[in-house]
């Protein structure tokens, strides 16, 4: 079920977007060859924690962490851990925050050091198929017009599409419905409101779309070792079009 906010509760969801928004600036600063995902965990925990808020991501369905680290092949859920990060990885880091019982969430990736061109290329893509599914959630269109965008200008430049995971609602739960596809057809779905609150977050490869899974049970890479990159916005949906909850 599909659940529509009214402008108190998107004002709520504001603030734990703006809080997101503010570690991921933080991150921006830190990022760097040497520093740990464990240790960017708890810059980002101590962050939200100071600004009255939860880590949204920390015990959720049993996730031991407060942000999602993911490093190279990595498409998502990648746990912290002590391992120093490298001049030319690239990191996604998924940030969730929950303000008066709602809830923010945002992916970046970032460059640590000098990356690869082809890196620099697919990080561009990524951010650019992200915009392109935010430009279509618009009254009137479809949930499926936003996979079909991003999917389409994806695949025309040979770059995989991740299916096992997707989009989502946000609002009281950190995952809401409807479910947000990154690939698709035009025209199909559910219809998109004013109203609804989603989580666009496409997740590119370099190669194959999919996935496997670590004996942990949560980190998900790519089955051919390829490199992903993923950026997501929370966004509600208004009269005038996409309104982005999760940006400074």
């Amino acid at each position: 079920m599909i659940i529509f906010k009214s402008a108190r509760e998107l004002a709520i969801m504001r603030e734990a977007g703006l809080i997101v928004a503010e570690c991921h600036a933080l991150l921006g600063e830190r990022i760097k060859a040497g520093v740990s995902t464990l240790e960017l965990d708890e810059l980002v925990e101590g962050y939200i924690r100071r600004k009255g808020a939860i880590p949204s991501f920390k015990g959720h369905h049993g996730f031991p962490a407060s942000i999602c680290a993911s490093v190279n092949d990595v498409i998502c859920h990648g746990i912290p851990n002590g391992q120093p990060l490298q001049d030319g990885d690239v990191i996604t880091i998924d940030i969730g925050a929950k303000v008066n019982g709602y809830h923010g969430d945002s992916a970046w990736s970032y460059a640590v050091g000098e990356v690869s061109p082809e890196i620099e290329k697919l990080m561009k893509v990524t951010k650019e198929c992200l915009f392109l599914g935010i430009e279509q959630a618009q009254p009137g269109k479809r949930i499926g017009d936003i996979g079909h965008v991003i999917q389409t200008y994806a695949e025309s430049l040979k770059y995989g599409v991740v299916r096992d995971f997707c989009g989502h609602g946000v609002g009281r739960e950190l995952w809401e419905d409807p479910e947000i596809p990154h690939y698709g057809h035009a025209g199909k779905g559910a219809p998109i409101k004013a109203g609804m609150t989603i989580a666009i977050e496409p997740m590119i490869t370099m190669g194959r779309w999919q996935v496997k899974t670590d004996p942990d049970g949560w980190t998900a890479r790519t089955i051919d070792g390829s490199i992903c990159v993923q950026y997501e916005h929370t966004l509600a949906v208004t009269k005038e079009g996409p309104v982005i909850l999760t940006q400074l």
